[in-house]
């Protein structure tokens, strides 16, 4: 990739942490609606994730949006890989995609 030290930093997140979630606020206070509903859909699984509030460095919310070539936010990563944003997450939600996912990542319970 690149050796913007933004890029350094979101692959560690991502390699470090099974589940991260790249949104605006915190787990605990989100500070949009796609946020809040990306966490009510984790919670709502039973996964455990990091959240990484983007609003407290401008050069991360940039770099992300770099990283994943996805415009928006929030971002949901698992093992690594780019899943997606809000209306994603939510369709995988909905049809069972995103449960079969962590499943069988072993990250939730069948």
């Amino acid at each position: 990739m690149s050796d913007n030290p933004v890029f350094a930093r979101i692959r560690q997140d991502i390699t470090e942490n099974p589940v991260v979630l790249y949104m605006k606020g915190t787990p605990i206070f989100p500070q949009c609606g796609f946020s809040s509903t990306v966490v009510q859909i984790l919670s709502r699984v039973g996964v455990k994730f990091k959240g990484i509030d983007i609003l407290t460095d401008p050069s991360l919310r940039e770099g992300i949006k770099s990283f994943s070539d996805w415009p928006t936010i929030p971002q949901l990563y698992v093992q690594g890989e780019f899943v997606g944003g809000c209306d994603i997450v939510r369709e995988m939600f909905e049809s069972g995609e995103l449960q079969t996912l962590l499943s069988e990542k072993g990250l939730v319970a069948a």
